[in-house]
């Protein structure tokens, strides 16, 4: 295995310390046992295991656990007399690397390193070395499964289930397997197998539908920070009116952006941005993408994104996009993207990297994560975000007109249990002249509410009643909708 070799590279050169991050402790423990093991009588060194809970205990062989060795100084003061070589393995010690006497401790170990090589090995899921430590360390990051191994842990849960239920196989639909191999990328083989074995064991199978369980699962598993959200409900485009060049540009990348090889010919569609006036259904397009392309939806909310402490906000984001690409494939949805890359007050340094960071992710990223960003003002949109290049296509949402705004009254209705065909659609249609999308749905919910009240079906006159007490958006502040729609001419494609 490429892991071994890299690992044990790392061990032979002898270095005093080494850093290990993972939180896939046991086997990262089966590992280093491993190599120890294989080791030549030359080169041979003790393998042993400390824990604050156990103290020290000789690993390569079967010995008892030195439980008067738990306390932190004293074991290391027990390392420092020993004068034979060994390999101690230090297992979540990353709290005492704070104090003095054990920094000085670590320190003579490593000074005296050439005389007596004795080897320390830091295990934890974060560890923060005190800097007159880097010079003596080397680190080491652990690979995540390969989709050989993946395949083999899915095998392995497979074979476990059959033993449990008497020699019964597990039914599978081979382009799910493929796609099940495929999501439990970028987990630690602890859980891979979790989530394979709630795959299988839940119904003795592997079918498209345990699919969307797994990479909620997944994503519960990475998303530590909560910035990221993960979106249950993804939207069809029959349920949106309109949008008939966007759903046409998106059906023809579809191929290209869940291809693997038959399509390398072709770029992989990176994204798009969505600017329009508000509540016309720009975030509706968004979650529609990703039902389009039947894949997870991921809402990158940067109301939680920034920080109060320098650099957060930053790791924040990079922390977000590592989640998304190692979700891939699938959607990601900024919603107001010029909130998180326009200064907020006095934090325009702060914007700037985002923004910064942003960009080189969209440059770089090789995962498939597609991304729809959607703005409402423009005006605070960095030049560098808009600029051809950074996003596949630029797409205008704009006020409905008579004949989509007449489709989004039928769409609600029959969302609400009503039967169009028993409203005058055409002359509610043109009454509602200026309405945005978000709009028309508050009048058929209000119309429902009054016919409600009067103890009747729901007819024309209601909607028309409730059309004549609403001032839409785009009179109240017709000035800033107006110049939005004319910054748009020209410079980005009708949605319609």
């Amino acid at each position: 295995m490429d892991r071994q070799r890299d690992l044990e590279l790392i061990l032979r050169s002898r270095m005093p310390i080494v850093v290990i991050e993972t939180r896939d402790e046991k086997r990262m423990l089966h590992l280093l046992r491993t190599i120890a093991l294989s080791g030549t009588s030359s080169e041979y060194l003790p393998l042993f295991r400390w824990t604050i809970t156990d103290g020290l205990q000789r690993l390569d062989i079967e010995l008892e656990p030195q439980l008067h060795n738990s306390d932190p100084p004293e074991v290391l003061r027990h390392i420092r007399a020993v004068n034979k070589p060994g390999m101690y393995v230090l297992l979540d010690f990353h709290p005492y690397l704070q104090e003095p006497v054990n920094v000085r401790l670590i320190k003579d170990i490593c000074l005296r390193h050439r005389e007596v090589t004795r080897q320390l090995v830091l295990i934890s899921h974060k560890i923060e070395l005190p800097h007159e430590l880097e010079s003596f360390t080397a680190r080491f990051d652990m690979a995540l499964p390969a989709e050989e191994e993946r395949e083999r842990i899915i095998k392995r849960v497979a074979n476990e289930y059959s033993r449990e239920h008497k020699g019964s196989r597990v039914q599978t639909d081979p382009k799910a397997y493929k796609l099940l191999i495929q999501n439990l990328a970028g987990l630690t083989d602890h859980d891979t197998e979790t989530l394979a074995r709630n795959a299988i064991f839940h119904d003795g199978a592997i079918t498209k539908s345990d699919l969307p369980e797994v990479m909620h699962a997944k994503y519960e598993l990475l998303n530590k920070g909560g910035i990221l959200h993960y979106e249950y409900d993804t939207a069809k485009f029959s349920n949106i009116g309109g949008l008939e060049n966007l759903k046409r540009w998106l059906s023809l990348r579809k191929p290209a952006f869940l291809s693997d090889s038959n399509l390398r010919h072709l770029d992989t569609p990176k994204g798009i941005m969505l600017i329009g006036v508000q509540g016309c259904g720009k975030s509706l397009a968004a979650k529609a993408t990703a039902g389009i392309f039947g894949l997870p939806l991921l809402r990158l909310d940067f109301a939680t994104l920034y920080n109060k402490y320098h650099g957060e906000t930053e790791r924040n984001l990079r922390d977000s996009l590592r989640t998304a690409d190692v979700m891939a494939p699938c959607v990601l949805w900024i919603d107001e993207i010029e909130k998180g890359m326009a200064g907020r007050g006095g934090e325009t340094g702060t914007a700037q990297r985002v923004l910064g960071s942003f960009l080189t992710w969209m440059a770089e990223k090789t995962s498939k994560v597609f991304v729809v960003a959607t703005a409402n003002e423009i005006s605070a949109l960095p030049p560098e975000l808009v600029r051809k290049g950074r996003f596949d296509e630029l797409f205008f949402v704009d006020l409905p007109s008579c004949t989509i705004r007449e489709q989004i009254f039928a769409i609600h209705l029959k969302a609400r249990g009503q039967r169009p065909e028993s409203l005058d659609l055409a002359r509610i249609a043109e009454t509602a002249d200026g309405f945005s999308g978000a709009e028309i749905e508050q009048a058929i919910v209000s119309a429902l509410y009054s016919a409600h009240a009067n103890n009747s079906e729901l007819g024309t006159q209601h909607v028309l009643e409730e059309l004549e007490r609403t001032k839409p958006l785009s009179v109240v502040m017709s000035e800033k909708v107006s110049l939005l729609r004319a910054w748009a001419a020209g410079r980005t494609v009708a949605c319609d």
